[in-house]
């Protein structure tokens, strides 16, 4: 029961780097498009993709903390009391992050503008950042279990969770990028397509780079995860491995759908080899996913409630996605005046 549950958590982890990353990486690009005249069409772009569904893909999150709470629940103890900081700047950059793209486009003043779309920008960078520092920590063992609390700071600033931060931060932009190559292709942007995709081999190959460097780090500071991505994990690791090429190679043939489908495997895989390299430890190696777990009178309905939710809420998001893809939600303005068909 303990693993169908850690199983459940992880997919949810899955689905959140898939959707919710891509919306943070949809905002890297914002913060690094220019000036107000030069940034003004990929910026549309940017918002005419994540505006429909940004508040949706927070949905995967909040089912991540809620299973995680309720099914393991000394670890959510150990790894809130610990990583309390980075945690509040990830909660901090979201909100701050929503509403500064939602005020954004209601305010009039070119400088309230320029600092709503500021404060957007950077969190998106913030938050990935923190997200995958957690992830280092964790990683690293450095979040203690039975509820206590770890090093306030070191915890989180060290090798292992700044290689995370930083892979993290590339990996969103990566996939952000390679998503908006499709948008831009759906809106008939023939020069935004262009824009993103030279963005998109960029971002592919500095995102392989620290991935290959993060062995490194990992073989020095993470021993147990090393040993695993090097062992039982890694055929996932190869398969990320060649996912990433082969959206990088059809990226520069300019097959764009063949190119977002392998770069979804690429970072799937990525996240499910973190996974399968820590089992069967919650903590590593300190707290085993079957100690960790609650009752299984517990476990039992957190999984009842998953196939509910399942049943209910997957087809809604499924219908949102399809309905956001054939272009037929309200763009915002801003998309429909740089849209040049």
């Amino acid at each position: 029961m303990s693993t169908v549950t850690a199983v459940v958590l992880f997919f949810g982890v899955t689905a959140y780097a898939l959707f919710g990353g891509a919306d943070f990486g949809a905002g890297f690009w914002d913060l690094v498009a220019g000036g107000a005249r030069r940034g003004a069409r990929p910026r549309a772009i940017v918002e005419h993709s994540i505006g429909p569904v940004w508040e949706a893909n927070h949905v995967w999150l909040i089912f991540v903390l809620v299973v995680l709470w309720t099914g393991f629940a000394d670890a959510f103890a150990s790894i809130m009391l610990t990583l309390f900081v980075p945690l509040s700047l990830a909660a901090l950059g979201i909100v701050l992050r929503g509403s500064s793209f939602a005020f954004r486009k209601e305010v009039n003043r070119t400088s309230s503008r320029r600092n709503f779309g500021a404060a957007f920008a950077l969190s998106s960078v913030l938050v990935p950042y923190c997200m995958g520092a957690v992830a280092g920590a964790i990683a690293s063992g450095r979040v203690p279990s039975g509820g206590r609390a770890g090093d306030l700071w070191s915890s989180w600033i060290n090798p292992t969770s700044m290689l995370g931060g930083v892979l993290a931060v590339a990996v969103c932009a990566y996939l952000a990028s390679v998503y908006l190559v499709w948008d831009a292709h759906r809106l008939h942007d023939a020069a935004m397509v262009e824009y993103f995709r030279r963005r998109a081999v960029v971002t592919a190959v500095v995102a392989g780079v620290v991935a290959g460097a993060g062995i490194f780090i990992l073989h020095s500071d993470a021993h147990y995860v090393y040993d695993g991505l090097t062992s039982r994990a890694l055929p996932v690791v190869l398969i990320s491995a060649l996912c990433g090429a082969g959206s990088l190679y059809l990226l520069i043939r300019r097959n764009h759908r063949g190119a977002r489908m392998l770069a979804i495997g690429a970072v799937a895989s990525v996240v499910v080899a973190w996974g399968v390299a820590q089992w069967d430890y919650m903590l590593p190696t300190s707290l085993t996913v079957s100690q960790a777990a609650a009752p299984d009178s517990t476990l039992t309905a957190i999984l009842v409630v998953f196939i509910a939710a399942a049943i209910i809420v997957l087809p809604a998001l499924g219908l949102l996605y399809a309905l956001d893809q054939k272009s037929l939600l309200e763009p915002p303005s801003g998309a429909r005046a740089s849209n040049p068909s």
